[in-house]
C-alpha cells in the first residue's frame, strides 16, 4: 500500500517507499520465493497458533504457559507441531491465492477510487479493506478444509475434549473425516470462517493502512531525521520504513484479534468438534456452541485464548507484512522509482 503521507506542518518534503502494485511484479519470482518466505514463518509461529486453538477447545487447564510446558514436557518440542505438515501443505496455495485476490483487489479499486476524486490517504484505506475482504473470502476455499484436519491434529490428546477421534497424521484425518460426513464435513464451519476472516481481513488492512498514515504524520518527521538529509528532502532508510510497517502491523493485529475473537472462538470449537457422537447425533449448531460457552465461563469464555491470537496474530502481523513488503520489492520488475514524494 502507499505510504504517502502529508505533513502540513514541515515544509520539508518526504520521500518515503512508494506502493509496488499488481502490474509492476515478476509473478514467477513473487510465487517462488513467497511460498519459501511465509513457510518459515508459518514455522515460527505455528506452536502459539496451537496453544490458542486448544485453549479455545478443551475445558481450561491453567494458563497458556502451563499449557505449553506441560505439552513439551510429555512430548517434547514436536507437541508444538502438530498438524503442520498438514497446515504447511494446504497453506502455500491458500497463500499464493490469497496474495493474487489481495494484489489484484487494491490496484483496481484503488485506481477507481481515485478516479472519483477521493484523496490518495482514503483510497488506500479502501483499497486495502476492500482487498482485505476479497482475499480472505477467496483463501477460505483452500484454507477450511486445511483449518478442520489440522486443528483437529492440533488437539488430540487434549484433557476435556469428549467424543475425539484418533488420527494417525494429516491424510488419515481426511479419510475419517469424508468417511463420516462426505466432502462437506471438511467445510464445517466455513460460513463462520468467512464471517470471522473476511471482516477480519478488512479490518486489518485499513487498520494497516489509517496506522501507517499516523505513524509517518506523527513521527514520521522525527524519525526520519535520521535518515538521508539533502536540503529540504528527508529520505528514511530501510530500517526506518521497516519499523513503521512493523507497529502498523502489530497495532492492527491486536485490533482485529479484539474484535473478531468471539466469531474465532466459535468457527474453531465447530470445526474440530465431530459431526456426529456415539450416538448417531449430529455436532452442535452455531447456537448450541455459543450456549456452551456461556454456561462453561460466561460471555468471558468467548474471548478464551485471547492472550495468544494476540500475540500470534500481532507477532504474524509485524513479520508478515515485513516479510511480505520485502517479497514484493524482491520481484519487483524496475527497483527504480520506489521513493514517492510527500511534502
Amino acid at each position: 500500500m502507499n505510504l504517502g503521507t502529508s505533513e502540513e506542518e514541515t515544509a520539508k518534503e518526504i520521500h518515503i517507499p512508494a506502493d509496488i502494485n499488481w502490474e509492476m511484479l515478476d509473478k514467477s519470482k513473487f510465487f517462488v520465493l513467497g511460498a519459501a518466505l511465509f513457510s518459515g514463518v508459518s514455522g515460527a509461529l505455528y506452536p502459539a497458533v496451537l496453544m490458542k486453538t486448544r485453549q479455545q477447545v478443551c475445558h481450561p487447564q491453567g494458563s497458556c504457559i502451563k499449557g505449553a510446558f506441560t505439552l513439551v514436557r510429555h512430548e517434547g518440542l514436536k507437541g508444538l507441531y502438530r498438524g503442520f505438515g498438514t497446515s504447511l501443505m494446504g497453506t502455500i496455495p491458500a497463500r499464493a491465492l490469497y496474495m493474487t485476490a489481495l494484489e489484484v483487489t487494491k490496484s483496481n479499486v484503488g485506481s477507481a477510487v481515485l478516479s472519483l476524486g477521493f484523496t490518495e490517504a482514503k483510497a488506500s484505506a479502501a483499497a486495502n479493506a476492500v482487498g482485505g475482504l476479497t482475499a480472505a473470502m477467496a483463501a477460505q476455499l483452500v484454507w477450511t478444509p486445511v483449518d478442520v484436519v489440522s486443528q483437529r491434529l492440533m488437539v488430540q490428546g487434549s484433557s476435556g475434549l469428549v467424543n475425539a477421534c484418533n488420527y494417525v497424521n494429516g491424510f488419515d484425518a481426511f479419510r475419517k473425516i469424508v468417511r463420516a460426513d462426505g466432502v462437506k464435513g471438511l467445510y464445517r464451519g466455513f460460513g463462520i470462517s468467512i464471517l470471522t476472516y473476511a471482516p477480519s481481513n478488512a479490518v486489518w488492512w485499513a487498520s494497516y493502512s489509517v496506522a501507517q498514515s499516523m505513524v509517518w504524520g506523527g513521527i514520521g518527521c522525527y524519525v526520519c531525521k535520521k535518515g538521508e538529509e539533502n536540503g529540504n528532502t528527508v529520505k528514511p532508510d530501510s530500517k526506518t520504513v521497516m519499523a513503521v510497517q512493523g507497529v502498523s502491523a502489530a497495532v492492527a493485529g491486536s485490533v482485529s484479534a479484539l474484535i473478531t475473537m468471539p466469531l474465532d472462538t466459535i468457527k474453531t470449537r465447530l470445526q474440530v468438534l465431530d459431526g456426529e457422537d456415539s450416538n448417531g447425533k449430529r455436532g452442535p449448531s452455531i447456537g448450541q456452541t455459543v450456549r456452551n460457552l456461556v454456561r462453561e465461563g460466561g460471555w468471558t469464555a468467548c474471548y478464551r485464548g485471547l492472550g495468544p491470537r494476540c500475540a500470534s496474530m500481532s507477532m504474524s502481523a509485524t513479520t508478515m507484512i515485513t516479510t511480505y513488503e520485502f517479497l514484493k520489492r524482491l520481484s519487483a520488475k524496475n527497483h527504480d522509482g520506489f521513493y514517492s514524494k510527500s511534502s
